[in-house]
């Protein structure tokens, strides 16, 4: 399995470990640019440099868990509240959303998720799973459970798990011509769409929740917990979700704050 990790360093100054946190993070928050965008706008509020690791959550939470992080930011809210009632993080908290979006090569006739899973599996249409235990694979799961289909019995078949990040997918998808689900701030930011489109969009079950948790020093004693809350209580106060807001592409926003 491949699993992504970049290490962003967004300042070339030195620092000090009082001056710089660590944040555990999905990809989708990297690969949408918000970061490059947000960072820099903390870092002259606070004087704090702020390095990221963007990795599938589950990755990101386990990273968190083995203290290799100050920061979790990630969109898998079940398993977010899970890492803070085990005693690993502090609190969660809410920061934005946008939603998730199935692509390929046609628009799907469907009212539903299911339906529109439903549709694919009964056409063994190609569809590409992330299978990397990452938030966007966790929330297609969830959403092919409701179907009763079994995957285990599709795998390699035309339901296939590439084992990567959410870009590489998408690659693969726009080379077979297959379905999959992405989050809308990577779709919009993705060079190299070919034919796919959005097959099926709009639905409640489709939102995708973004939180933000500090490590807790109870667990990791050498976390730089004062700069984690810093940054917790900065992104989700009034300048950090401004800032938020204000990342758009094309006039379109990739993310909705929604801390308060």
């Amino acid at each position: 399995m491949i699993r992504l990790a970049i290490l962003l360093t967004l300042t070339s100054l030195p620092a000090m470990a009082q001056d710089h946190i660590l944040i555990q993070s999905t990809t989708s928050t990297q690969n949408s640019g918000l970061y490059d965008h947000l960072l820099p706008v903390f870092q002259a509020d606070t004087g704090i440099e702020t390095r990221v690791v963007a990795v599938g959550t589950g990755q990101a939470i386990r990273n968190a868990t083995n203290c290799d992080g100050d920061v979790l930011l990630v969109h898998a809210k079940a398993a977010e509240d899970a890492f803070v009632a085990a005693g690993y993080g502090t609190a969660r908290h809410d920061v934005m959303y946008n939603d998730f979006i199935l692509i390929g090569p046609t628009a799907l006739p469907a009212d539903t998720p299911t339906d529109a899973l439903t549709h694919i599996a009964q056409a063994q249409a190609p569809f590409l799973s992330r299978g990397d235990d990452s938030g966007t694979h966790q929330r297609e799961v969830s959403l092919w459970s409701a179907t009763g289909i079994d995957l285990t019995a599709a795998s390699g078949t035309w339901y296939r798990e590439t084992g990567s990040g959410m870009g590489a997918t998408l690659n693969i998808a726009a080379g077979m011509g297959a379905y999959t689900l992405t989050d809308r701030a990577t779709w919009l930011t993705f060079a190299n769409p070919a034919d796919l489109v959005i097959a099926y969009q709009g639905h409640a079950e489709l939102n995708n929740q973004y939180g933000v948790i500090a490590v807790s020093p109870a667990h990791c004693p050498s976390v730089n917990a004062a700069g984690a809350t810093a940054f917790v209580e900065w992104i989700t106060g009034p300048r950090g979700q401004e800032t938020i807001a204000s990342y758009r592409l094309n006039g379109a926003p990739l993310f909705t704050p929604n801390a308060n």
